[in-house]
């Protein structure tokens, strides 16, 4: 593992109990960075930050709910002191399929948690990086943003939404040493497949030129460098780690 210079930095990880909220946390962890995990499963969240150790401390917030947001925020910095670093991953799946099957509270539940949830932890976090002039925000995307993935109408335009999000917010940022990035990563074998049919699973895999999904882990040292201080000059950028797929 390479050595990401984190230490001293105080982070917010959404959706870090699994998947890649958890190997970003562990990342940011071993590079010196003490962690505020934020989920909505505060016992699982507890017992992700137990297995790391001391540098994780666990949230329970719902990211799309602001007053709960702006609460845990406040406790967030309570408790570290200050927030150099934001990480958008919270996000859901939801249920595949075609755009006139998928019902409208199905779409909303998406965009409500994969759209909404960023702007919020952005709406609430942005300000002490502001005081501080200081900040690296990374917004956790996907290669559907870019592409549109069939029989996922609702996350395919959350994504998209996201990069876009991200882009503004970079513009805004600009001038407070603020770096504002996305990734957008083919997908991993996380608990998110659970939501997912084996069709769209396949048809996933499918476009992925290495043949193979991207590792929690690979996804993770790509953060934890837009995340340091050496990520200085790249905002409203997009980052590709999708194994070939993306075409642009």
């Amino acid at each position: 593992m390479n050595k990401i210079d984190l230490n001293g930095r105080c982070a917010v990880v959404t959706g870090g109990a699994q998947g890649f909220g958890r190997a970003i946390t562990e990342r940011f962890v071993a590079s010196g960075a003490r962690v505020a995990i934020w989920d909505h499963d505060l016992p699982f969240a507890e017992k992700t930050a137990r297995a790391i150790g001391a540098g994780a401390t666990a949230f329970e917030v719902d990211v799309s709910d602001l007053a709960a947001v702006e609460k845990t925020t406040a406790a967030t910095l309570k408790a570290l002191g200050k927030i150099d670093i934001l990480v958008n991953n919270a996000g859901i799946a939801g249920v595949n399929k075609t755009v006139w099957e998928t019902d409208l509270d199905e779409w909303r539940k998406v965009l409500r948690v994969n759209l909404d949830g960023p702007f919020i932890c952005c709406k609430a976090v942005v300000p002490s990086m502001v005081r501080q002039k200081y900040g690296r925000i990374v917004n956790i995307a996907s290669i559907a943003g870019k592409e549109g993935n069939p029989n996922a109408a609702h996350y395919s335009a959350s994504k998209a939404g996201l990069i876009a999000l991200t882009k503004s917010l970079g513009k805004e940022l600009a001038g407070y040493d603020i770096a504002v990035n996305a990734v957008t990563p083919a997908a991993a074998k996380t608990a998110i497949f659970d939501q997912m049919t084996q069709q769209h699973i396949d048809f996933m895999l499918s476009k992925i030129p290495k043949g193979r999904f991207v590792l929690v882990e690979e996804l993770a040292a790509m953060v934890a460098w837009l995340a340091s201080e050496d990520c200085a000059f790249s905002t409203g950028a997009v980052f590709d780690i999708s194994g070939g797929r993306a075409t642009y």
